[in-house]
């Protein structure tokens, strides 16, 4: 569910008009919901009630420091892969033991910063980060929290770019040489080992996966503990995916995914630890865009909008599917017709949807692309020299511009021009 309605036949976010944010900041713009944020992070904290256990928003999906402060309001914690990322976690007010740490190419500058600023743990994705992490810990004097992410060679049966628990991707250690890499860390003094982190992919619609990935998690975790490492923390990851076309068949919910977690690792006596994101924020926004053109082409029509690839890459880069729906809601029965969706950026890729059924749009009329709060302004670009679109949070009846659109100076401005020039 999400709070993106139509009222009187006019789309709405919470209790403001979609046309009056238009009108206000300008198209195209990302604008997200705080009850859906909130809905969502519930929907999970509530799933694992009974557990103890701790949700780490996944803020690769929508790092807006607005978003996250909304979020941490509420209790979640930070999964972070970057050093940026880890400090805007702790710009919106993230303490460092709720920060996790993930991502296979962390830099000894970044290691660096999250030990001195604290974190809760890393995610240590291989022997050579291993070692690394431990020498720059040694040098601080300090000691190191971490989990070794573990790759279950489970197929999440998802995009293959978004897919990481396959033997091979390029994520975490083969789950069969687990105890020799954690005999490995328990005899480095800059380490401590807390527990074991899996994450097999993205968009996940279906719960085997997961429950095949935690089976053997399970198993390993008994394992490790007979060998003698304290394993007191799971990291299960995220990957939860959402219903981007509403024809088809719901993803299961978070109760679901809940209950199969208390199923499959409830005795084991763990914190679990979640990251999810896309499920979190991604129908918490939409992105909306302006028709500039209807051009009619050789046996089809055109809708040639201000959105471009590159405030929405998604669709170019995995041929994904957003809804896209009128910001006017159209008559019932009203007649539709199938039109190519695209943007004025300057290749064939920059395209949206083909012959999607709409109903009959004109210049000035505004679309809603459905879906768009994940992995959507984090991906954008400013490719064609387009600005970075603008991103507004609504809280029931006020909306609030949380990152502003930059001038064409300000962009231009960015570069230097060498003294010999």
């Amino acid at each position: 569910m999400d709070h993106f309605l139509y009222r009187d036949g006019a789309l709405f976010a919470e209790d403001v008009a979609i046309s009056e944010i238009a009108a206000a900041v300008g198209t195209p713009f990302y604008v997200y919901s705080t009850a859906t944020l909130l809905r969502h992070f519930k929907a999970f904290d509530d799933a694992l009630d009974g557990m103890d256990h701790l949700v780490c928003y996944a803020m690769k999906a929508n790092s807006n420091q607005a978003v996250l402060k909304t979020l941490a309001q509420a209790g979640a914690g930070m999964d972070v892969v970057s050093a940026g990322e880890y400090l805007r976690a702790k710009a919106a007010g993230v303490p460092g033991d709720k920060i996790v740490f993930s991502g296979v190419g962390k830099t000894v500058s970044e290691i660096r910063l999250a030990l001195e600023g604290g974190i809760r743990q890393f995610n240590v994705e291989s022997e050579p980060e291993m070692e690394v992490l431990d020498a720059v810990a040694r040098s601080m004097d300090k000691v190191a929290p971490i989990t070794i992410r573990v790759n279950p060679d489970v197929d999440a049966k998802t995009h293959a770019k978004i897919a990481t628990g396959k033997s091979e991707n390029k994520f975490g250690i083969p789950i069969a040489r687990a105890r020799e890499v954690y005999r490995m860390a328990a005899a480095m003094p800059g380490l401590e080992v807390v527990g074991i982190d899996v994450h097999i992919g993205s968009q996940l619609t279906d719960l085997t996966p997961f429950e095949l990935a935690y089976q053997k998690v399970a198993e390993l975790t008994e394992q490790l503990r007979a060998d003698g490492h304290t394993i007191r923390r799971l990291d299960l990851g995220g990957g939860l995916g959402i219903p981007y076309e509403r024809s088809n068949a719901a993803p299961p919910l978070p109760t679901d995914y809940g209950a199969m977690v208390q199923k499959t690792l409830g005795h084991l006596g763990c914190e679990i630890e979640i990251e999810p994101g896309r499920l979190i924020a991604g129908n918490a926004g939409l992105m909306v865009s302006e028709v500039i053109y209807v051009k009619s082409g050789e046996g089809r029509d055109f809708l040639i909008i201000d959105g471009a690839m590159n405030d929405l890459i998604r669709p170019a880069m995995y041929d994904a599917y957003h809804d896209i729906v009128p910001v006017v809601e159209a008559e019932a029965g009203a007649e539709q017709q199938p039109y190519d969706i695209v943007g004025p950026v300057c290749e064939s890729g920059d395209t949206f949807a083909k012959q999607r059924m709409m109903p009959k749009l004109v210049a000035g009329d505004l679309v809603a692309f459905r879906s768009a709060g994940a992995y959507g302004a984090v991906m954008a670009s400013e490719y064609n020299s387009r600005a970075l679109i603008p991103e507004v949070l609504v809280h029931g009846d006020q909306f609030a511009v949380i990152r502003r659109r930059p001038t064409f100076d300000e962009m231009i401005n960015r570069d230097t021009i060498p003294e010999w020039l």
